[in-house]
């Protein structure tokens, strides 16, 4: 049915001479085409949230650069900024020209790309803290495999979603422009999975019985790394699928928008909570909470155990192997509320133990 009626949206009146490619689209788009009146102020306040995000982001980034902190996501944190800072600045300048097609198009394309950065990061913390609570099936190669599938798939379909949002606006034939309706609610399926994916990830990190401590990486308690990232996924997958959910529903005509694709949705689960993310990882910190040792590659790297044992081993008068022992962690350590002092003596007491059976 919906295919159907953007076949003849887009064979309707307002589309019978146009000028040329591109071609304005004859179906309405959430938020539909900016006014001054109302957008420019608007869109102004959140150019400025994000060029302020933006210059946040960067200076985190160069001052633990400096330091020799080494935390790559504010960079692409501050790229988002300023990528979110380019969408503001091309709708202000859609607004003052609003038959300029070209324009539309940037616009649409950095609203539906620039989000990714955001999914990914979260993805990638996800996945920290899933090798921090189960380190070694969090390090398997399988389930490393399985990331980089993911993050491949994403990094492909933003491509193709891209290229058929293009080929939608230089086209008038039914059958192509629902081929890229088809792949849009693809690519936005999609991302709104991998927003919330994070969640389950995290949750089964601390659902599923541990037998072996967290590792404790960064800095902060365990469960607030947990509440923040759950927290910035909730936000980020509401306005995706909030997106993808009215993708699904019948198109409506330019000229008479449904309530959900009202401006007023559009800045609130398009650009409101992208803000509201973005300077929830200002303000918390997470250049510090999320940060792990350069060159992690395995189980006790985030710690520093690998380390730790290796060097007991290398100084052992009896040249004994470095071991590793395995205890049942109280809820206070699965949450990282436990001082380092008293976890590390208790993996003594537990060590000695064990060196008494043998």
């Amino acid at each position: 049915m919906a295919q159907g009626l953007v076949a003849r949206l887009s064979a309707s009146p307002q589309d019978a001479a146009p000028s040329g490619p591109p071609y304005a689209p004859p179906v309405a788009a959430l938020g539909g085409q900016p006014t001054i009146g109302l957008d420019v102020p608007i869109t102004a306040v959140f150019l400025f949230l994000f060029v302020c995000g933006a210059v946040s982001h960067m200076t985190i980034f160069q001052f633990n650069r400096r330091r020799g902190h080494k935390f790559l996501f504010s960079g692409a944190m501050f790229g988002f900024c300023m990528a979110r800072s380019l969408t503001c600045i091309m709708r202000i300048v859609w607004a003052f020209r609003p038959t300029n097609v070209s324009i539309a198009i940037a616009a649409s394309i950095l609203v539906a790309a620039g989000v990714v950065i955001l999914f990914l990061i979260n993805l990638l913390w996800a996945q920290r803290i899933l090798r921090a609570a189960h380190p070694r099936p969090g390090w398997h190669p399988l389930l490393s495999l399985a990331f980089t599938a993911l993050y491949a798939l994403l990094i492909a379909s933003l491509v193709i979603l891209i290229a058929f949002t293009v080929l939608s606006f230089y086209t008038l034939d039914p059958s192509k422009r629902q081929t890229a309706h088809g792949l849009q609610l693809y690519g936005g399926t999609l991302f709104a999975v991998i927003a919330f994916l994070p969640i389950p990830i995290v949750l089964a990190g601390i659902i599923v019985p541990h037998k072996s401590r967290v590792e404790k990486f960064g800095s902060g308690r365990f469960r607030t790394k947990v509440y923040i990232l759950v927290a910035a996924a909730f936000l980020l997958s509401l306005g995706a699928w909030f997106r993808i959910g009215t993708s699904y529903l019948p198109p409506r005509p330019r000229d008479n928008p449904a309530w959900y694709q009202s401006k007023a949705c559009f800045y609130v689960f398009d650009l409101g909570v992208e803000v509201v993310v973005i300077w929830l990882y200002i303000l918390v910190r997470v250049d510090r909470r999320f940060h792990v040792p350069d060159g992690s590659k395995g189980p006790g790297d985030y710690s520093g155990l690998v380390l730790r044992t290796s060097a007991q081993a290398g100084s052992d008068p009896a040249g004994g192997e470095g071991k590793t022992v395995t205890r049942l962690m109280t809820e206070e350590e699965v949450f990282d509320d436990v001082p380092e002092e008293e976890v590390e003596q208790a993996d003594r007491a537990a060590a000695r133990v064990h060196d008494a059976e043998k």
